[in-house]
């Protein structure tokens, strides 16, 4: 096909079949332009090589592939991280627990954190960025999930270590004996099995085991809850990260251990995302 004869870049997103954001965002990653060259330069045409690519990943996308891991990136609290199909996709909800973290009175330097589950990695990276000072230690039982935990990591400069291992087992032999954390962190598979949404959009294709834990969808907090007050210093935090309408079984499993002053904070659309408390001896 000859250049006159080539679709142009305007054609090509309005025949693609897909919602014009997502088109527009498939064709600046391909061209590594601006949504406003975009528009400056309608009339573009690809060459060989780019449209063949363009039509791969408009037809991954209508077969309902996620976007993010077509891109092979989102962004999550100003920063580009990096996915793949081994971790699940970067949401805003999840921010919530972010801001959460950086709004408590910790001190700027030497605070002991850590992000239980790290997947991508998220949630520690964005906090070691925002607070450097902090010793930040970030567990992951998925060792290809680790990876691109410690790639987003090096790529962004973050100060964070890294150790692998499911929940509070991670951290045997792993950890400094003794250690005790100021904050502790997570966002655990929270999914129950039953819920039709594991076998609807994007999750289709998300690591289940990052999703559910094949039971009731609380039983990784249970263990979080359960075994957090033997690693963290008189006074630490413990935040997790649930579903939209766990927070009640979320907090009575923090009473069921003995956590005093337990409390929920709802995310950007006024859903209770988070449940945490302070442990008191």
């Amino acid at each position: 096909m000859t250049e006159a004869h080539r679709p142009t870049v305007s054609a090509l997103i309005a025949s693609s079949g897909l919602p014009r954001s997502e088109a527009n965002r498939l064709m600046q990653e391909l061209l590594g332009v601006s949504r406003s060259w975009l528009i400056a330069h309608d009339d573009a045409v690809l060459e060989s090589k780019q449209l063949a690519q363009w039509q791969h990943w408009c037809n991954r996308r209508l077969s309902g592939e996620p976007l993010s891991y077509i891109l092979g990136w989102r962004e999550f609290y100003g920063h580009r991280f990096e996915v793949s199909p081994h971790v699940l996709i970067p949401r805003t909800d999840t921010e919530t627990l972010v801001e959460l973290a950086l709004e408590l009175p910790l001190p700027e330097e030497g605070a002991r954190v850590l992000d239980l589950g790290t997947g991508s990695g998220i949630i520690a990276i964005s906090l070691a960025l925002a607070r450097p000072g902090w010793e930040v230690l970030a567990s992951e039982v998925s060792g290809e999930a680790l990876a691109v935990a410690k790639a987003n990591a090096e790529r962004l400069k973050a100060r964070v270590r890294f150790v692998r291992g499911s929940w509070w087992s991670a951290l045997a032999g792993q950890a400094p004996a003794g250690t005790r954390f100021d904050l502790v962190v997570s966002n655990p598979p929270y999914v129950p099995a039953h819920d039709v949404h594991l076998s609807k959009g994007d999750l289709r294709y998300e690591p289940q085991l990052a999703l559910t834990d094949g039971g009731d969808g609380l039983g990784p907090a249970r263990e979080i809850v359960a075994g957090a007050p033997q690693h963290l210093q008189p006074g630490g935090w413990l935040w997790l990260e649930h579903g939209y309408d766990q927070a009640e079984a979320v907090q009575g499993l923090f009473r069921a251990e003995g956590w005093r002053d337990v409390k929920s904070c709802n995310d950007l659309s006024g859903i209770a995302r988070c449940t945490g408390a302070r442990w008191h001896r």
